[in-house]
């Protein structure tokens, strides 16, 4: 399949989508031009408020992104979180104490056969289900916390620590057929936790209904050795600014469920005016517990809760999200308030030729 003549990284890089999902774009974009080999640095800054309980947080947050070609087939790609929360120190004492974390998320080297294959090696985002590589940016989610079933599949932290492949293993008209699969290890090196895992995803994407529905499986190979098996559903209606993202997602002590919804409007004006600028968004969510065995990081009990959000974006970048949210369990029912902005940056790390 010829390649097609895209844009350099620096502009792919500015559309909402994971780094990693831009390795087999780019061999074809690193064969034009040598502006392409400058490394792009990308992130977000942001700030966040959460009031759970009664109980207010804050946090600032720095999260980089950088993402490095070398040659016409290597790249390198990571990014990192710099946070500091701020909370009250309980007790009916009026003072707030702070913690701080740095870490990288993720460090890899991408290796682009061709358009059918990627081979990834060094630390990455553990591929199952889609939140945790699409969505899970500070400048991407429509919401501050990420959805409750997150812990099954992510073999604890996360992010594994070995190798994948990756690529379109069939690509037509009417439909391409995308998959993953990894391989982890075990390590306890504090910079780079992991668990020995595999596992993988395919998905099928229509182009024409703009729908995506996968299949994720997963293996912790350590322990007490446990399957995650998991769904998504994807729907973006052409023409519109509608979305529905979906997961399903079960595992030996749990499984659960969310569905999100967003919307823009286009009646007055456009996205880019002040009304169409405004983003609706509703997330629903459920988890259910087999047993008590807590290994999934998920709720100990049967929980449901309904977000409820609005966000507004800004010109050059910046988002304000604001949310409500409804939880309900037999460890009580409680009101989730959260409230941020988000200014997403992307420059070039040198002037390109």
């Amino acid at each position: 399949m010829p390649c097609l003549k895209l844009p350099s990284p620096i502009s792919l890089l500015a559309r909402p989508i994971r780094p990693i999902a831009l390795a087999t774009i780019l061999f074809c974009t690193l064969k034009y031009g040598t502006a392409q080999d400058t490394p792009a640095i990308s992130g977000g800054v942001g700030f966040f408020s959460n009031t759970n309980g009664g109980n207010t947080s804050y946090s600032p947050i720095i999260s980089p992104l950088v993402i490095a070609p070398i040659g016409n087939h290597v790249l390198v790609e990571s990014r990192a979180t710099l946070t500091e929360t701020f909370f009250p120190k309980g007790g009916g004492q009026p003072d707030y104490d702070h913690s701080h974390y740095i870490a990288l998320t993720y460090l890899q080297g991408d290796y682009v056969a061709n358009s059918h294959l990627t081979v990834v090696g060094g630390s990455f985002l553990t591929p199952f289900g889609t939140y945790n590589e699409r969505l899970s940016p500070i400048w991407i989610s429509n919401f501050q916390d990420g959805p409750l079933i997150t812990g099954i599949g992510a073999m604890g932290t996360g992010t594994a620590l070995g190798g994948e492949i990756r690529g379109v293993a069939i690509s037509r008209r009417k439909y391409s057929l995308n998959y993953v699969g990894y391989f982890s290890a075990r390590s306890d090196n504090e910079q780079f936790n992991a668990e020995r895992s595999a596992g993988g995803r395919a998905s099928l994407y229509l182009p024409d209904q703009r729908l995506e529905v996968g299949f994720s499986y997963g293996r912790l190979l350590q322990g007490t050795q446990e399957n995650f098996y998991g769904t998504h559903v994807w729907w973006e209606p052409k023409d519109t600014a509608f979305r529905l993202r979906s997961e399903f997602a079960t595992g030996q002590h749990a499984y659960g469920y969310w569905l999100e919804a967003d919307y823009r409007t286009q009646a007055f004006g456009g996205l880019n005016s002040w009304v169409g600028r405004f983003e609706p968004v509703f997330r629903m969510q459920q988890t259910f517990r087999r047993d008590n065995i807590s290994s999934d990081s998920l709720p100990g009990v049967n929980t449901q809760r309904a977000d409820f959000g609005l966000d507004y974006n800004l010109p050059h970048n910046t988002r304000v999200l604001t949310s409500y949210s409804r939880q309900f369990s037999s460890n009580g029912n409680r009101n989730i308030w959260e409230t941020g902005i988000v200014y997403r940056f992307l420059f070039p790390a040198w002037k390109g030729k």
